[in-house]
């Protein structure tokens, strides 16, 4: 990693000044705030007016962490970094550092959009099934009448290493002139492609959303409320895409445990 990248991905000067609680699992600072808290600090970011990213961890995004030092410095570097899963905060209450609840990216979004929509924030959607964020702007715009989604853009399948297509979707972002910036495009591409890429269309608050767009656009259905208070949402969604997501889950999954074991005995030394 060249001094320049790795200056890029250190500790944010906002991230590094702010004040609150936090909670460390599997060696990756998380911060201690509840839905509401987020909303307030990404609000904050916003009106900064510069360029800032959020990422919001489950457990696949902590057991990356542990093997992938180039990941495990992109979430340091996060102005915000939220507890998406709930097992996140079943191991921070723990450790003795409970954090106040699950921050799930699939609810921030509608919600931000819904803030956005009040704050007269420009709002770009990024990535997401073919289709699916267009209508998920149908969605949003005709439940806030005032949001402003003012671009989306699907680029094709591998289109990070076509420098043509690439450009395409930079460009696409940039002429847009976003406050708010949110990218599907799956973990870990959409942290990467954040990180590597947000210098080039401009300040905007920029988040990596997932699967949310289809959430919204109603092309994917969400588990019941009941199995994500659970912790059981990764079940649901393995049985929606049992084909793409056994190995996530089914096997990767399980090596989560022997990293709240050093968590609890003391052993996990911070990364993120």
């Amino acid at each position: 990693m060249t001094t320049q990248k790795a200056a890029e991905l250190a500790p944010s000067a906002a991230r590094a000044a702010r004040r609150g609680g936090y909670a460390y699992v599997g060696g990756v600072r998380i911060d201690a705030v509840d839905m509401r808290g987020a909303l307030e600090h990404i609000e904050r970011l916003v009106s900064a007016g510069r360029s800032a990213y959020v990422v919001t961890p489950n457990v696949d995004h902590i057991i990356r962490a542990q093997t992938d030092p180039h990941y495990a410095q992109i979430v340091r570097g996060a102005d915000l970094v939220l507890a998406d899963g709930q097992p996140l905060v079943w191991a921070s209450k723990l450790r003795g550092t409970p954090l106040p609840g699950r921050v799930a990216g699939s609810d921030l979004f509608p919600l931000l959009c819904q803030r956005a929509a009040a704050r007269g924030w420009r709002v770009f959607f990024m990535g997401g099934a073919p289709g699916a964020a267009d209508s998920a702007k149908d969605v949003l715009t005709k439940r806030h009448p005032g949001l402003d989604v003012c671009g989306t853009y699907c680029p094709p399948m591998g289109f990070e290493q076509d420098a043509r297509e690439l450009r395409k979707a930079i460009e696409a972002v940039r002429a847009a002139g976003a406050q708010i910036v949110l990218v599907g495009l799956g973990s870990p591409k959409q942290e990467r492609w954040i990180v590597e890429h947000q210098a080039e269309y401009g300040p905007a608050v920029s988040i990596g959303i997932g699967v949310s767009f289809s959430f919204v656009a109603g092309d994917v259905r969400r588990a019941p409320r009941w199995m994500q208070r659970c912790g059981l949402e990764w079940l649901h969604r393995l049985l929606q895409e049992p084909g793409r997501l056994w190995k996530r889950y089914l096997v990767n999954g399980w090596r989560f445990l022997p990293i709240l074991l050093r968590d609890l005995m003391g052993r996990s030394n911070p990364r993120a």
